[in-house]
């Protein structure tokens, strides 16, 4: 995907995080440029659990010595799957540990003793993500399974070589209406002085340009769709 294009769709993104900034408790003290250079308080470690299912996602469902309840399933765009003895389950949004938890739960109500439920999932295609600024393709990409920052780069090609600045990688997150802004050092993570964190579908992941250029610049600006439009890349 050309330049041109990936630009215009990360530009209206960014600007939807920086006008409902007011509703969204981490950015309304402080401008979205601020708030995009203050590294995450607590990454964490990045883990296939921390995954969350969503529609589309292909999922393999064991149950433990009953062959007939386990099975490979697809879930919905409505975010269910449907299974015996319990009907259609709200899957996406929850993580493999979560839904194996309430699968457990609902079929112990079904009189299956003591039931040992393991979810994985196998496919993650309902999930996209867009990856811009200094990068080698900028595109939107899907994720096919739980993936981490670095991973997420390596689909766009890998950071510009002549351009990046990888010691600021933000990624732009929407949960429900609230927006956060989380940034990374990118370099530290590659030389394994910071945990790779997992990248989530509809994450916008812009990796910042060295010098005056920067793509981050006055993004808390009053013009900041203007200034992205501006610089171009």
């Amino acid at each position: 995907m050309s330049r041109s294009l990936v630009t215009p769709i990360v530009v209206l993104m960014l600007a939807g995080v920086v006008g409902r900034a007011s509703a969204a408790a981490p950015l309304a003290q402080a401008p979205l440029a601020q708030a995009a250079l203050q590294t995450q308080t607590s990454p964490g470690v990045a883990s296939v659990d921390d995954y969350r299912i969503g529609p589309q996602d292909t999922l393999e469902i064991n149950v433990f010595q009953l062959t007939d309840l386990s099975r490979t399933v697809q879930v919905d765009s409505g975010g269910r799957i449907l299974l015996p003895l319990l009907g259609q389950v709200q899957a996406s949004g929850r993580t493999s540990s979560e839904l194996s938890e309430d699968l457990a739960r609902k079929l112990e109500k079904t009189y299956v003793n003591n039931p040992q439920v393991t979810v994985v999932v196998k496919d993650a295609q309902g999930q996209r993500i867009t990856v811009d600024g200094a990068v080698t393709q900028p595109g939107v990409y899907a994720l096919t399974g739980p993936t981490t920052l670095m991973q997420a780069v390596a689909l766009a090609h890998g950071p510009d070589v002549r351009t990046a600045n990888l010691h600021r990688v933000v990624v732009f997150r929407a949960v429900g209406q609230q927006h956060t802004t989380l940034a990374y050092d990118l370099a530290s993570i590659r030389n394994g002085k910071a945990p790779d964190p997992l990248i989530y579908g509809k994450d916008v992941i812009v990796v910042d340009t060295s010098g005056t250029r920067s793509v981050l610049r006055d993004l808390g600006s009053a013009v900041p769709v203007l200034s992205v439009l501006r610089w171009g890349w």
